[in-house]
């Protein structure tokens, strides 16, 4: 089994797309739930969507580095 070039180029744009796709909906999801929930628990819905913000955006550019280092060794 070889795989074909464009399976290890790393794909920026796409890769982009679907962070920035992940991290909007986590946003509004966590900005209309912290909303409704309101006071402190509406605080910590916050912060957890800050959090998973961070995931979103870390997964995704560690997914690329791990493409570029792949694509670069073959």
């Amino acid at each position: 089994m070889t795989s074909s070039r464009s399976d290890t180029e790393p794909q920026l744009l796409s890769r982009i797309l679907v962070t920035w796709i992940e991290v909007t909906v986590v946003g509004l999801t966590g900005g209309v739930l912290g909303t409704s929930v309101g006071g402190p628990p509406g605080l910590i819905v916050y912060l957890v969507t800050t959090l998973l913000s961070l995931g979103i955006l870390f997964y995704n550019v560690n997914e690329l580095i791990k493409r570029w280092i792949e694509h670069e060794l073959r």
